[in-house]
């Protein structure tokens, strides 16, 4: 089943997907080590995550919005995409190469931001070391410990650009990002032009666009009734103050 029906083993994943997306871009030195430039960004999240301000309803718009302004700087999403379309980005032309890291990060980020908000517990996060593999690819290994005791490890698979290291995949427990997605959209793409992936990435886009305006006009509505429902009492209570006088 293509993005969206995720096996049971994804259940952690989704809860440590919660600190894939605690990681944004410090302003570290280029000879800064990966999980030095890790911790910083992870405590901005966090804090966005924790702030009382955001617990209300009508804040989650923006709440998000500043946690995808951090991971989009911190996250390769284009070494993401080629990575999960392996072999067939030969396929797409350069135009649709643009497009699909485009809508590929859209979907990922209204998946998993929407969760992180409510699934987010108070998880903490313990740095148990790194590894550099070159002088431009290393791996941070953590892992997260829930509420309950629960240890998850979970290891980010870094690039050096331009100075900077950037997220390209992340591994919980043995499940890889990039080769969960890979394996779906290959089903696609083996039948499929690619035309077609990306025509399924904007329904599955739009279909979330149309979830979410919906809920912000069922929010206005309850609103709307609500303060009608206080205008009435409130009348009522005049009007019967006026009749006793």
């Amino acid at each position: 089943m293509f993005i969206g029906g995720l096996q049971p083993v994804m259940k952690r994943y989704l809860i440590c997907f919660i600190y894939l997306f605690t990681l944004g871009i410090s302003n570290a030195a280029s000879g800064s080590q990966p999980m030095d430039e890790i911790r910083y960004p992870m405590d901005q999240i966090i804090r966005i995550l924790r702030d009382p301000h955001y617990q209300n309803a009508s804040q989650k718009a923006d709440q998000r919005q500043k946690i995808w302004r951090i991971v989009d700087k911190f996250f390769d999403f284009e070494e993401i995409s080629q990575r999960t379309i392996a072999r067939y980005w030969k396929n797409f032309t350069p135009d649709q190469q643009k497009e699909f890291v485009e809508l590929f990060s859209e979907f990922l980020s209204n998946i998993y931001l929407k969760r992180i908000q409510g699934e987010y517990k108070n998880e903490s996060v313990v740095f148990i070391g790194q590894d550099l593999l070159s002088d431009a690819r290393a791996s941070v290994k953590t892992k997260v410990i829930r509420e309950d005791s629960i240890e998850i490890p979970v290891d980010y698979s870094l690039l050096k650009r331009s100075n900077a290291w950037k997220v390209y995949d992340v591994v919980i427990e043995g499940v890889s990002l990039v080769k969960n997605y890979r394996t779906q959209f290959r089903g696609i793409l083996l039948k499929q032009e690619p035309a077609r992936l990306i025509e399924t990435l904007k329904q599955k886009n739009e279909k979330h666009k149309s979830k979410t305006s919906s809920a912000a006009n069922e929010c206005l509505d309850l609103r709307f009734m609500a303060q009608r429902c206080l205008m009435a009492v409130w009348f009522n209570r005049d009007l019967a103050e006026s009749r006793i006088k």
